[in-house]
């Protein structure tokens, strides 16, 4: 809780932060990582006293907030008149166990999807 809270610190005056940090000094984005390092250690050995598969953890809870927030969507027509949706989705790739230091990419992304080609969310699988 306590290497959260130093975590906490760097941003609580910050508002909001754009991607990549271009106003950060390198400064600050060194010691972004040591604190953001210092969470993640602390973590990775939490969830291996607890005995929990973190990675399996992790994409069992990206499902559950897939279907209990679901993506938002624009419906749209294309110039042929084709009708398609738009999702604002949140991408999790690469996310393996944490115990081998497995890295986690987590990025927002635009998917169009043809009304013949949606494919449907299964529900999560319990750990």
């Amino acid at each position: 809780v306590g290497e959260v809270g130093e975590l906490s610190e760097i941003f609580q005056w910050k508002g909001e932060v754009p991607k990549g940090l271009p106003d950060w000094k390198e400064e600050e984005k060194v010691h972004l990582g040591e604190e953001l390092s210092d969470v993640l250690l602390y973590l990775v050995r939490l969830s291996d006293i607890c005995g929990i598969d973190l990675g399996k953890a992790a994409l069992r809870k990206v499902e559950l907030n897939a279907i209990k927030y679901p993506a938002s969507k624009k419906n749209f027509n294309t110039s042929n008149g084709t009708a398609h949706t738009e999702y604002d989705l949140c991408v999790v790739s690469n996310i393996q166990s944490l115990s081998g230091l497995g890295t986690t990419a987590v990025e927002r992304t635009k998917t169009v999807v043809h009304p013949f080609n949606v494919q449907s969310v299964a529900a999560p699988k319990p750990i």
